[in-house]
Order: C-alpha cells, then structure tokens, then sequence
C-alpha cells in the first residue's frame, strides 16, 4: 500500500473515532439527566470539540490534519527529518476532566506521523484524584487483554513506557496510575493500524465502564480540594513535559485545541 492511502485510511479512522467518543460522552450525560452536547470549532487543519457537562466538567475530543515543516532546532528530534524538516500528520487526543472527584480523569490519543519515515504514536492513561486498587487492576488487566491479542510483549513494554512517561521528575511522583504509550511504531503498517484502532475501541469502552460506575457516588468538599491539587499536577505535567503540547505548538497546531486539555480549575499549595 502507498504512502497516500495510509494516510487517507489513519485520517478517516481518527476523524471517526472523534465522532464516535463525542456520542458515547453524550450518551453518559444523557443516562445523567444533563443532555449536554459537545460545541464543535472547526479550523484550516481539523476540528476541536468541547463539553461542559453534569459529569464531565470540562472535555475536549481533537482531531487534526496538519501539513507543514518543522522549526529546524525541533526537527532535530524527530525521526526522518534530516536535510528535509517537512512533515504531515494526523490524530484525535482526548482529555476528559470529571465534575465528580471520585471519577478519574481520562486522556488518550493517537496520531500517525509522516517525514521520510512514517510511524504510530498514542496511549490511554488514568487519572484518579483518589485512590481505587480495584479500579486500577481493572484499569490494567483491559489494557492488557487488547495488547495480548495483538502481541503479548506489548503490555508490559507500552506500561513501562507509559510508567516512565507520566512522571513528573520535579515532584518525584507519577501523573496517575498509568496505562499504556507508544510512539516510534513502524513495524508493519497493516498490523500497526489494527492495533491502533483497537486501542481506540478499548478507550470508548473504558469511558462507559469507568465514568458509568462512580458518577453518581456523593463526594465532600475535601474531595474536590483533593482533585484541584491533583488538577495542578496534570497542569504541570501537559505544560512541561506532554509530547502532544510540545508536537502542536512547533507543528503550527492550534492553541486552543492543543490546551483544551487543561482542567477548569486547578490548585497549589
């Protein structure tokens, strides 16, 4: 398959999948009683939605179709830029930041990336402000049952990396309890693309399971102080460190979708 039709088959699946993930968001605040809907901002390379809703307090479902060249000193960093800082790329990335405490936070993406070299990048990882053991081994053992149908190496390889990844080294501690990140793969297109596109599929699911089961649990008022110190965190670290940021702000992306991940509200001591 040439270089043209991958492309074309990456960008329809993530423009799909963004309209698949709004409607299950939508469906949740329907089951919720707050019937809110996601406000669409389109621009030149894609399309931003947004939702402020009874239980998710603030969410963004990206979808972009970037062209362009790379500032010089950044395209050092990227694979297959050399003599030559032209790039196309394509990707959803998701941030969901819930009203109720005691429901994580969500954020996944993928992208796939084109210079001389053409590679899958992306992951699901989650944010909770409270501790659950049972949520997370629940969390990780889905994870781990998509990655196995692919490639049994998979899991533990993505969730080291994911591990590692979302660590915020000026605080000494991870963003949350993880999941699973990939970026750099070009293996073998056709089953790279399946598995990216299951990765996609795991997420809408997990966004059912996990929203569904806590979103009508009664929280207090240090609960939510908890989650807004915890909200700092994940400022720090999309600031900081987030691939996804730093790619969009040096690939002419635009702002408002590239920050829609940042929460609300947010607190430091």
């Amino acid at each position: 398959m040439n270089i043209k039709n991958k492309k074309k088959l990456a960008k329809n699946w993530f423009s799909e999948l963004q309209k698949i993930i709004c409607k299950e968001i939508e469906k949740i605040e329907k089951v919720y009683g707050s019937n809110k809907k996601f406000k669409i901002n389109k621009w030149k390379h894609g399309e931003f939605r947004t939702i402020k809703g009874g239980v998710i307090e603030k969410g963004g479902v990206a979808f972009s179709n970037v062209i362009g060249k790379f500032p010089q000193e950044f395209a050092k960093k990227i694979p297959g830029t050399k003599n030559n800082n032209k790039f196309w790329s394509s990707g959803v990335s998701v941030v969901l930041h819930p009203k109720n405490p005691k429901v994580p936070a969500l954020h996944f993406n993928t992208r796939f990336i084109c210079t001389k070299k053409a590679w899958f990048g992306g992951g699901i990882d989650v944010t909770p402000c409270i501790i659950d053991n049972i949520q997370k081994k629940y969390v990780h053992k889905e994870l781990k049952k998509m990655c196995d149908l692919h490639n049994k190496k998979y899991y533990p390889k993505y969730k080291k990396w994911c591990d590692k990844y979302f660590y915020l080294p000026h605080r000494k501690e991870t963003r949350g309890i993880g999941g699973i990140f990939f970026d750099y793969k070009m293996d073998n297109w056709e089953k790279d693309f399946l598995f990216v596109k299951d990765v996609g599929k795991k997420f809408v699911y997990l966004i059912d399971q996990i929203i569904k089961k806590k979103m009508y649990l009664k929280w207090k008022k240090k609960d939510k102080e908890i989650q807004l110190l915890k909200r700092g965190r994940y400022v720090e670290f999309n600031l900081l460190y987030d691939r996804g940021t730093i790619f969009g702000l040096n690939s002419g992306g635009n702002t408002k979708a590239i920050l829609m991940s940042m929460p609300p509200n947010a607190k430091w001591k």
